[in-house]
């Protein structure tokens, strides 16, 4: 995948072939135009990159083409550039609503990192559009599972295979992988999506109320009980039904929920009445049930009832590639949120984000993405290397997660991450080699 779109607007063929050469060898997808009027063809709301325009040029000018684009899309990046007598003008022009502007003459390099910085501004701005357009048709934006490291391809490709199916479904991950956000997944992604999807969490039920929060009850089952309620599983009939952190639930309900995952039927607390439900259990935990079921703390059977299908979510330490792809996601969520402005992490912001160790996993990120829109602060200071490892497994460690965080930003262009990273292209690959790397696996 490229760096993004550019559409470069210039009348002097050889400036345009210049400028059109740099931003392909820096992995942009260029669209080279010798007028406004031409350039004009090509631009809509729904333009995913920058434009670049001169400004002097014959019939419309580079600021008459800045005009015109604000009235297509206020928000569209625009690039001037501009003769060394114009800088006046191209401030005023920032003023106006121009992204920024470049003097004649300018090094390759200073045009591809604007382009890139306008680029990923454009990015979130179009993120930023589609969550607010999926608020607004009802749907439930936290559900996307983003990511394209291998676990969580696999993952995705699991779901879309057990979606459609009635099997119960295990999910381990660690808190705050996201094991809900997995459920729903499932249950979006089948003929059960327009059934409730119900969530109980059995770690913060106090066990005094379990039995009839999950089961329901009749009027009168026990003191307090002045009418029928529905339990969480009745409720679920049709959908699915969320149990996280199951680890926790009481020994004694265990073999209650093992009959209903069984037999499919639920006898509320004070009948005699069995109500059948069809429903399917998705079960999520941090912790080792197998191990669990060996020391007596969860029962044996329901864990392998539950083992049919497991979903393991990994951590976000074992994911590093897809932090920047996680974080420009949360930082489109929270501008949607808090009504703010997008804001676009420099390279460097972005390296201290992939060099945390995030025992909070996504959920830590998300809150980081939320301060960095507040600007209640930039981005967490680094985490210091293991004490346990020895200087050249840190420098390796260190190494490695330089090409990937460039690979990610670069997204999997070779090209650019070599002249971002300035050495040569054998020494690259032979890095690429020794730390097990596949530049595909940065490519969106």
């Amino acid at each position: 995948m490229n760096a993004g779109s550019v559409l470069f607007v210039d009348d002097e063929r050889a400036v345009r072939l210049a400028g059109q050469q740099a931003l392909e060898l820096a992995g942009f997808a260029v669209t080279a135009c010798d007028g406004a009027e031409r350039a004009l063809r090509h631009l809509g709301r729904d333009w995913p990159g920058c434009l670049v325009t001169d400004v002097r040029m014959p019939q419309m000018d580079g600021l008459a083409l800045l005009a015109r684009v604000r009235e297509i899309d206020p928000d569209l990046p625009v690039i001037l550039i501009t003769g060394h007598g114009d800088v006046p003008m191209a401030v005023e022009a920032m003023r106006n609503g121009a992204y920024d502007f470049l003097e004649k003459p300018f090094p390759s390099d200073r045009l591809t990192e604007i382009a890139r910085r306008a680029v990923e501004k454009r990015r979130l701005v179009m993120e930023n559009r589609r969550l607010r357009a999926q608020i607004a048709g009802g749907a439930d934006p936290a559900g996307t599972i983003v990511g394209r490291t291998a676990g969580i391809e696999r993952l995705r490709t699991t779901i879309a295979a057990v979606a459609d199916t009635d099997a119960d479904v295990l999910v381990f991950g660690e808190t705050g992988t996201g094991k809900e956000m997995v459920a729903r997944a499932l249950h979006e992604a089948s003929g059960r999506r327009k059934s409730p999807f119900v969530a109980l969490n059995c770690g913060a039920m106090p066990e005094a109320i379990f039995e009839s929060e999950l089961f329901g009850h009749e009027a009168g089952a026990f003191t307090g009980a002045a009418k029928r309620r529905v339990g969480r599983i009745e409720h679920a009939s049709g959908g699915t039904l969320f149990l996280d952190e199951i680890e926790s639930m009481p020994l004694s309900l265990q073999v209650k929920l093992l009959r209903v995952i069984q037999e499919r039927v639920v006898e509320p607390l004070g009948s005699n009445e069995q109500v059948a439900v069809d429903l399917r259990v998705v079960a999520a935990t941090k912790t080792d049930l197998r191990q669990a079921a060996d020391a007596g703390t969860f029962r044996a059977d329901l864990y392998y009832r539950l083992n049919v299908v497991v979903l393991t979510i990994p951590p976000l330490r074992e994911r590093r590639d897809d932090i920047p792809l996680l974080f420009q996601h949360f930082v489109a969520q929270a501008a949607t949120r808090y009504n703010r402005e997008p804001r676009v992490p420099t390279r460097e912001q972005m390296q201290r984000l992939m060099d945390q160790n995030w025992p909070g996993n996504v959920r830590e990120l998300r809150n980081a993405a939320d301060r960095f829109v507040l600007g209640l602060e930039e981005v967490a200071p680094a985490a210091p290397a293991p004490s346990t490892l020895s200087l050249a497994e840190q420098v390796d460690l260190f190494e490695k997660g330089l090409i990937q965080s460039e690979l990610a930003r670069q997204r999997g262009s070779v090209k650019a991450a070599i002249e971002a990273l300035n050495i040569p292209r054998k020494t690259f690959y032979d890095k690429l080699k020794r730390y097990g790397l596949s530049r595909e696996d940065f490519i969106e």
